[in-house]
């Protein structure tokens, strides 16, 4: 596969991101507007706190579902089969919460598009990696990640724009039906992006991968004899090689990093709002605009690490900014009611230094499990992230109630230590090195006990 590993940047590579970016897009999008929305769902559907953390779990948990299942059938079935029916999915499910009269409707509709939402991880990301060169993969995915981070903001864009024009949060139909329209854009951008040559290669379907191969690359391609070989590991077995020797703990690595990342970010995006007026902060234009400009700090704080990913290396940018993530949330635990000026500036730092993180989390998983488990291995660790996600989401309103804003800036700041510990002592470095390298679990030789006498 030197082909693709060694192979310059061209007008595919830019259009296959394009279409591989409009899933986190989507994600990020779909995720963030229910957290404007929420306001006056909660108004019309006459909801409480415990409905409103289903109606913000809901998509997660479907996440969790939908990248587990969904990706375990990606590295069954392929990646181009499911890459536009996931998202046909979401579209539908995305325009149908426009129309609930109750929080049920609400609650079902999400945890659909989020079982669309998590399939979309693992193809989407899993068919970029596999037709990206070498130099540009850490970049690639670092744009698919910024691309969640874009989709967010944008919500918040369309969200204030939507509120402050209409002076309230009644047009919230219309804010979610904004991703359907989104969604169906996306679904057009995916039209015409071939199967994965690496994954047809390990399924014995060399004629095709070596047409796709040259048709992409312009190169006629003669596969080796040991590529063609098909993989006998399908189904149940792919769960049982990540959780098996030296997979098991890039598993819980790459789980762990996602996990201690993602659930502080949904909580903060989903439920900003509640968080902010727990600080003083009241509802209304400033609160958005508070909201915003966090949201964007997401954003933005992945452009640098996009680069250093690719220059001071992966584990670098995991170890260091989940290290310093933690300072603004021990901050506010320790000072709760400080001036609003430092909880915007603590949450802006916390915002900007998760770009780290926000990138690897999307690298790892990918780079280090071979063609015929990537998928599945894509989809566990965004199931497990999920899964604290949506803890965290679902019991965020009631922490904030009965704990207050202090105590839950506390439990944030140890899942973040908690990241930064498993990540320190496991996540190794792949920084230019080929998958077929980054994905090999290293041999270690065991010395004779006569040699080591001698020695």
């Amino acid at each position: 596969m030197a082909v693709i590993d060694d192979a310059p940047s061209s007008k595919f590579h830019r259009k296959l991101l394009i279409a591989c970016c409009g899933g986190p897009f989507l994600d990020g999008y779909v995720l963030s507007i229910i957290g404007i929305a929420l306001v006056g769902i909660r108004t019309d559907l006459h909801i409480g706190s415990v409905a409103a953390g289903l109606i913000g779990a809901a998509s997660l948990v479907g996440i969790l579902f939908g990248s587990t299942i969904f990706g375990n059938l990606t590295d069954r079935i392929g990646r181009e089969k499911m890459y536009a029916v996931d998202l046909t999915v979401l579209v539908a499910a995305c325009a149908l919460s426009a129309f609930v009269t109750d929080a049920w409707q609400l609650i079902v509709l999400r945890f659909i598009l989020g079982l669309a939402i998590g399939a979309d991880y693992p193809i989407a990301t899993s068919l970029l990696t596999e037709f990206t060169p070498t130099k540009r993969r850490g970049f690639m995915i670092g744009v698919s990640a910024l691309s969640w981070s874009v989709g967010a903001s944008f919500a918040y864009m369309i969200g204030t724009a939507v509120v402050t024009l209409t002076g309230g949060y009644e047009s919230w139909r219309y804010l979610l039906f904004s991703s359907a329209v989104l969604g169906i854009l996306v679904v057009l951008m995916r039209r015409g992006i071939p199967e994965s040559p690496r994954w047809l290669a390990m399924k014995g379907r060399t004629g095709e991968a070596e047409a796709i191969l040259t048709k992409v690359y312009g190169k006629v391609v003669s596969l080796p004899g040991e590529v063609k070989s098909p993989t006998a590991v399908t189904g149940l077995a792919a769960f049982k090689a990540i959780v098996s020797g030296g997979y098991l703990k890039r598993t819980i690595m790459c789980g762990t990093l996602y996990l201690a990342q993602i659930t502080p970010q949904y909580a903060l995006l989903t439920f900003s709002p509640l968080i902010l007026a727990g600080f003083g902060m009241v509802e209304g234009p400033m609160s958005l605009i508070g909201e915003l400009v966090i949201t964007v700090l997401f954003a933005v704080g992945c452009l640098p690490a996009i680069k250093m990913v690719e220059t001071r290396g992966r584990r670098a940018m995991t170890v260091i900014p989940f290290a310093l993530m933690a300072v603004p949330l021990v901050a506010l635990w320790l000072f709760p009611g400080g001036p609003l000026w430092f909880v915007l500036l603590a949450f802006c730092f916390y915002a900007f230094i998760s770009g780290g993180p926000n990138i690897t989390e999307w690298i790892y998983p990918n780079e280090l499990f071979p063609t015929e488990i990537r998928a599945t291995a894509v989809g566990a660790a965004v199931g497990i992230s999920r899964i604290g996600a949506a803890t965290g989401v679902y019991l965020l309103p009631i922490s904030l109630s009965v704990l207050g804003t202090g105590a839950t800036m506390l439990i944030g700041a140890l899942l973040t230590l908690a990241g930064f510990v498993v990540c320190l002592l496991w996540a190794p470095e792949t920084k230019g090195r080929s998958l077929a390298d980054t994905s090999m679990i290293p041999v270690v030789a065991k010395v004779p006990e006569r040699s080591l006498a001698r020695s």
